[in-house]
């Protein structure tokens, strides 16, 4: 039997590195793994989003790569998403106004409340594939 050479990983770049020496699914896996975390912060948004036709609400979206996870709102279905958010004028000669929260109202203060359960969901999620994938993880 070989002997076994450890792999010393610090951050995400050098995980997907090792991971992928390992096999070529994990670079997927690691975007799923990202993903399902996204959704918890998306889901959790769309609870504090109001509703009047639920279209804003329902123009949450959560998007991944290998290295970042996204929320996307508003889009064509939505698109006074942005203000509803953040605040601002809108409308003939700025008429509607609502006032602005720089930090908004409704993905930002999610994350901010949920910051520590999500970087342990993260970790969690790539330290469990990095097991799976037969890495030794040191905690």
């Amino acid at each position: 039997m070989g002997t076994v050479h450890p792999i010393r990983v610090e951050g995400m770049k050098e995980l997907q590195r090792a991971l992928k020496e390992l096999d070529g699914e994990s670079q997927k896996e690691i975007r799923v793994a990202l993903n399902e975390v996204a959704v918890t912060v998306a889901q959790g948004a769309a609870r504090r989003v109001p509703v009047r036709t639920g279209a804003a609400r329902e123009s949450l979206r959560a998007m991944s790569s290998q290295r970042e996870t996204r929320i996307s709102a508003g889009g064509r279905k939505a698109p006074w998403y942005g203000w509803l958010d953040f605040g601002g004028a809108v409308g003939r000669n700025n008429s509607v106004r609502r006032p602005f929260v720089r930090q908004g109202r409704y993905i930002f203060p999610t994350i901010g409340a949920n910051r520590d359960g999500l970087a342990r969901a993260v970790r969690d999620a790539l330290v469990a594939l990095a097991r799976r994938k037969g890495l030794e993880v040191d905690d």
